[in-house]
Formats: structure tokens, sequence, C-alpha cells
């Protein structure tokens, strides 16, 4: 452990946490004998407090977030120590202690909201679920509070969300109905983990002045589990770093981050992205564009029900409108833009996964639909999306994954298929014997890493990156990037790199754009990204991107560690 750990926080001794976590370890059983998860945890959060754990994926933070909410596998045992909610060890509870427990006393925002709403219930009635469970109410009153949690969170027209589906909202709308009902039961702790990872930094920075300002309201405890050290510092008082599951460092944020002990924290604050630090891609031969989007549009149509709701110009409505763009040879292109804004949808529609309006060319070739995209179109754009998890078939080996596009585009014989896959598993820098693994064997990290060994399978002239770097900690973010600008010199292929993090993307691109409510707004050369003739738009999101926290007394901190 690092020298810096405390749990006391000052606080009087009068006064009980509503977190205590005492020396607490966790193991798994395994085939291959037992696995110690968690090792001689504290950490403790009062009223009021914002906590905020800090770490790679694989350190233990979410590991320690089930074991405080009881979601343990099967194979999960605790080893040591307590779990103390409000004085009340957690350890031991019966099922149905812990059920009449969570969302009532306990409540936890998730990094994808998604995962926690039920696809085939309308928001309202997963709302009012949780409220009618936990608070006693009846149908009507608890619909009448669930369109006033919703109007809390700064929904503008709650009871239409009410009638909503999860696919039917924007991945903050989404977020906002699943803050509404952590709070809804005015639980005494809630743990938010990575709930801004997947949002744009405009959304991101809302949900964040949401969060504190429920916080401030309710006086709730909070544990707040994240890898974005940037955003730390607006919300929390407190600090843990965890690595490997033991607190390597713990105090206050002022301390822990202005003179870091342990060099493991040194080495999180290394990996922040700043824009200065480019990793230089080779400029683009040549001129002529490799792709073109010429006026292309892409038209959403509101289902019937929620048509009666809406005005016409409502009801059917452009993900993305006359947008215009190119990319060159070799090159690698930016797009940003907050949630919503048309950036995965033009992705989509490039890739064919969207039907869409006006023209896509491609090496001089001109598509007016996607049913015109053929097989060499196919293989020469791939895409890779946010979430592998969401990509990478469960059910077949890492092998298998990798196999098919050589099987499916006739990459090479039959008999070679095998040492291509070690090929590609070493060109993104994971063991061959990997390809005997499943999917959800690996990290989120070595996952994404397959997923764009997958996509250069295909030995493709232009990849589109969706959004790649969204769910993963600082440092394997720093990682894959550099992974992709690897490959990209190697392979010769174009990019687009779709993003919400604008310190990344002033590393990696040659050129940005911006897109806003389904237009481009803004074009330019990375270099040009301070000019003040920038968009009002761009200029806002330049500065919404939070500013990483750096020691006045180190200033080498962030320089790449050994």
């Amino acid at each position: 452990m690092g020298s810096r750990i405390r749990t006391d926080r000052g606080k009087p001794q009068s006064e009980a946490p509503v977190l205590d976590v005492r020396h607490y370890s966790m193991a798994y059983d395994t085939e291959a004998g037992t696995t110690t998860a968690l090792d001689d945890v504290s950490l403790m959060i009062w009223r009021g407090e914002t906590h905020a754990l800090v770490g790679e994926s694989g350190s233990g933070k979410s590991t320690l977030a089930w074991a405080i909410t009881r979601y343990m596998a099967e194979n999960a045992r605790d080893t040591g120590g307590a779990i103390l909610l409000s004085g009340e060890d957690m350890i031991g509870k019966g099922r149905a202690e812990l059920e009449a427990l969570r969302g009532r006393r306990i409540a936890m925002v998730y990094q994808d909201p998604s995962s926690s709403l039920n696809p085939t219930m309308r928001l309202g009635e997963q709302l009012t679920e949780v409220l009618i469970r936990h608070r006693g109410m009846t149908k009507t009153e608890a619909w009448v509070e669930g369109e006033a949690a919703l109007a809390r969170t700064g929904i503008v027209k709650p009871a239409e969300m009410m009638m909503r589906y999860p696919h039917e909202c924007s991945g903050g709308e989404k977020q906002r109905v699943v803050i509404a009902t952590a709070f809804a039961c005015n639980p005494e702790l809630i743990i938010f983990d990575e709930p801004t990872t997947a949002l744009d930094i405009l959304t991101a920075n809302q949900i964040l002045d949401l969060f504190i300002r429920l916080r401030e309201e309710t006086g709730v405890a909070a544990l707040y589990i994240t890898h974005d050290l940037g955003l730390v510092a607006r919300i929390a008082s407190k600090v843990s770093v965890i690595h490997k599951g033991k607190i390597v460092e713990q105090g206050d944020l002022e301390t822990v981050f202005g003179a870091p002990e342990h060099p493991y924290t040194r080495k999180l604050l290394a990996a922040l992205p700043r824009p200065e630090d480019r990793l230089a891609l080779p400029a683009p031969t040549e001129d002529t564009p490799l792709f073109e989007a010429r006026d292309v549009g892409v038209q959403y149509n509101a289902p019937g029900w929620l048509t009666r709701l809406l005005d016409k110009s409502a009801a059917a409505h452009w993900g993305a409108r006359n947008i215009t763009l190119d990319v060159r040879p070799g090159e690698l292109l930016g797009i940003v833009g907050e949630s919503g804004s048309g950036k995965s949808t033009i992705a989509k529609a490039a890739t064919g996964l969207n039907p869409f309006e006006g023209e896509i060319r491609f090496v001089g070739r001109s598509f007016a639909s996607r049913d015109a995209f053929d097989r060499k179109y196919r293989r020469d754009v791939q895409i890779i999306f946010q979430h592998p998890d969401s990509s990478l078939n469960p059910r077949e080996t890492i092998g298998g994954i990798l196999s098919r596009p050589l099987k499916l585009y006739k990459l090479c014989p039959a008999g070679e298929v095998r040492q291509r896959v070690r090929e590609l598993l070493e060109m993104v820098l994971l063991p061959a014997d990997y390809a005997s693994r499943y999917p959800h064997q690996l990290s989120g990290g070595e996952k994404q890493r397959v997923a764009i060994a997958r996509a250069f399978a295909a030995e493709p002239r232009l990849v589109i990156c969706d959004e790649i770097t969204a769910a993963l900690d600082v440092s394997v973010q720093a990682a894959v990037a550099r992974l992709l600008v690897d490959l990209q010199k190697r392979s010769g292929a174009a990019c687009i790199f779709i993003t919400h993090d604008l310190n990344l993307i002033r590393q990696l691109a040659h050129r940005i754009v911006v897109f806003q409510r389904g237009a481009l707004v803004d074009a330019f050369d990375v270099a040009d990204a301070g000019s003040p003739e920038r968009h009002p738009y761009t200029q806002a999101l330049l500065n919404a991107v939070p500013v990483p926290h750096r020691p006045e007394d180190q200033p080498d901190l962030m320089e790449p560690q050994a």
C-alpha cells in the first residue's frame, strides 16, 4: 500500500458513516485455484459526501461495487472484513433482505443505461415499478411521482418520456431516467459505476451537474467509480486509488492528485490525453478523396403511438441531414458532437446499417442506397463499435471470430487460416493462445483489441471507429489509440474516428468535423482547433473538456512513465 491511507476523514466520532468498508477481502474459487479479487480494502463515506474510486479496468472498482450491493458471483466468497451500511453489516444478509434493501436503501447507476432498462417495457412502467415496490405507492401515485422524478432530472417533457421505450431515447436521456430511478426512493447510498463514460462531453457535463444538484438536495452519500481523472475534481472531495484489488492511495482529492505518492497514481495521471502530445500520422499522400458523402441524410420515423403525441415535424426527423464530407487515403478524420448529433448515424449509413438519401462515393464508385453496396465495398469499409460485447459473438472463440472475415472474403487458403489468426492476435499485442478463449474471458481493452483485429483482418481501405475508446480507462485508451495509429501506418488505411473526447482526437486526427443536431457545423485542420473562427458549438465543446488535475510542484508528472 501507499503511505497515504486514512479512513477517519476527520469526522466527529458521533457521526457514523453511511458506508464503512472495513479491511474487506474477497476471492474467487476457480478451477485453477483461489484468486484474490479484493485485498484488505477500507473506505468510508459520510452523508452528503462523494468519494471517488479510480483505477484501471480489472483493478477491482466494479468488483467492490458488486460486493457492497451483494450481487456476488456464485464462485465469489468473502474472506475477511466487514461492509457496513449505516452501521448494519451487509455480509450474511439473506436474499429476501437484500431484495428489500436494494433500490430502497442502496441504489446503483451503471455505465451503460441500456443494461439496466428492460427493452420491452416503457420507461414509465419501469420507474413506477420501483416506486410501487419500495415506497408502497398506488399505480396512479407512482405515475405522478415518476413524471416529477423525470422533471427533476431536467427532462423537458416527462409525460412523453414516460411513454417511450428505451430504444427511442438517446444515451443521455436513458441515463437521466436511470438516475431518476436511483434517487426516486431516497436511498442512503448511491453507487455510480462510470455513469458518463459512454456520453459525449456536453451531455456528460449535464449529467454531472444533475448528479451534483440531486446530491446536494438529498444529502445522499455517493461512491463514484471512474477512470476519468479529469472529471474527479468536479464531483468528489475524497479519492481512493485501487490497483490489483488493493487501495494504494487514499485521502483528500487535492492532496492525492496534487502530490501523488504511489507510482500507480502517477501512472494514471501520466496517461491522461493531452492535445499537444500528438501521435504523429504521416500526412495523406493524395488529395483525391477515398470516401465521400454528398448531401447524405438519414431519417427516422417515430412509431405510431408516439406520432400521435408529437407534431409532424417531430414525428419524422433527420438523424442526419445534408452531410457532405470526404476522407483522403491514409487520413484520420475525427468526427465529434454530442449524443444524437448524427455521428453514429452517418457511420452506420456508410457501412450499410442505415438506409440513406444522397450519394456515397468510394474510390470513384457512386452508391445511391445501401442496397447498392456490394461485397467488395463491404470488405473495404469496416466498422469497429463502441461496445465489443455487443459485436463479438459470445459463443464463438476468439479464433473463430477472427477467422470469419478471412473465410468470408477468401483472404488466405484454408490451411493458413490458423496461422493468420495468430498473426492478427500478435498484431494487436495479444498472445496467440487467446485464439482458444471466449470473449467473456477477456478484459474490456482486450476485447476491443480483438474487434480491431477483426476489422483489419478484412484488409480494408477505410476503418470507421465508433467511440471505440469511450468505455476504456485512460491507460488502456492510450494503448488502443497508439495501436490504431500504428496499424493505420502499417496498412495505409484511412480512418474515421468518432468520439466525444476532444483531448484524444486532437492527438490523433489530421482534420476534425463537428456535428450538431444532425448537421455538420464545422470542419478544420486539427492545428486550427483553437482558432477564434471556430463555430460557437465547437468552442462550447472545447470549453467543456475537463482539465486534468496537474500538481504544480511536479511539472513532469504527465510525462510518459517507463
